[in-house]
């Protein structure tokens, strides 16, 4: 068995929520170095697994990692937004996506997520173009604010944006160490590091995050088993109120206006339940063994079966 460096989030409450898992397949949607993968084929022996994920290293690593499972375990190279249509959808019940960016990706200096990092990447795709540097170094600080207020809900949006904008009259800003560097010069923040949003609200729009989780639950609308079950783990609000609203809006029975007098579309509209009606996090013991998982949270939700009302 391949040892993994990372430690795969809310791993109990992962197996809890597809615990009425259904023979079938499963769909990882973000690989990664494989953890959430090795347990659900380990715990769910009538199930077979695709995983999903951007980055060819993590793809690597995983088939290896996984080997043992045989045919079992299959890989899809790719936006999980648009792999997830290549998965048959006959017999899937269930779907996991842990968004963000990966232990993989933000343990390695290279990959220009880190703010020590020598470079000024953060592309979950290497193969793409479009990179930090282009955000950082060719935006207009209007697009600057926008997405420093919006991605990263940072309240000192204009001040850093200028920031940024009289800085690389002077010069390229080339690595995402300048920038952390720069910004901390610039700005305070109790608490986290100073960069902290500027950098989320970048890396978001680097790989277009929050578009590629609604496109992703756009698809499992209206492609999806009786039964099958979806569990999401996000790490910022911003990701985490995309879910919440989702899963809201499957539920409502009735769809009628709210102007409507009585309601005329049968009362009976609903996708399916929540599994979870508040989102899990993470217990004491894995907080201290993975800080990581302190802004971490599950939500699940599972359609309805043929028979159900």
């Amino acid at each position: 068995m391949i040892e993994s460096p990372h430690i795969p989030v809310l791993l109990d409450e992962v197996l809890e929520v597809f615990e009425t898992l259904a023979p079938g397949r499963f769909v990882d949607c973000t690989l990664g170095y494989g953890g959430h993968s090795e347990a659900i084929l380990e715990h769910f022996s009538q199930i077979s697994l695709t995983g999903i994920d951007q980055d060819s290293e993590a793809i690597a690593f995983s088939t290896k990692r996984l080997e043992r499972f045989g045919s079992r375990f299959s890989t899809l190279k790719g936006r999980y937004s648009e792999m997830i249509a290549e998965v048959p959808a006959e017999g899937l019940s269930g779907v996991l996506a842990d968004i963000g960016v990966s232990s993989l990706q933000l343990d390695k200096r290279e990959r220009g997520f880190s703010f020590f990092s020598e470079t000024l990447d953060m592309r979950m795709d290497q193969s793409r173009d479009f990179s930090a540097y282009d955000v950082v170094n060719s935006y207009s600080i209007q697009e600057l604010e926008r997405i420093f207020l919006e991605y990263g809900e940072e309240k000192a949006f204009k001040k850093l944006a200028r920031v940024i904008v009289d800085e690389r009259k002077r010069q390229p800003i080339t690595t995402a160490a300048e920038l952390a560097s720069l910004i901390e010069r610039n700005h305070k923040s109790p608490g986290i590091h100073p960069a902290t949003r500027i950098f989320q609200a970048i890396r978001i729009e680097v790989n277009d995050e929050l578009g590629e989780l609604e496109r992703f639950l756009d698809y499992l609308k209206t492609h999806n088993n009786p039964g099958m079950i979806v569990g999401i783990i996000t790490f910022h609000s911003l990701e985490d109120r995309i879910v919440k609203n989702h899963f809201k809006e499957w539920t409502k029975r009735c769809i009628c206006p709210p102007e409507a007098f009585r309601c005329e579309c049968g009362n009976d509209n609903h996708l399916g339940r929540l599994i979870n009606k508040k989102p899990l996090t993470a217990s004491k013991k894995e907080l201290k063994i993975n800080p990581r998982s302190r802004s971490a949270k599950l939500r699940a939700f599972q359609f309805k079966a043929d028979n159900d009302e």
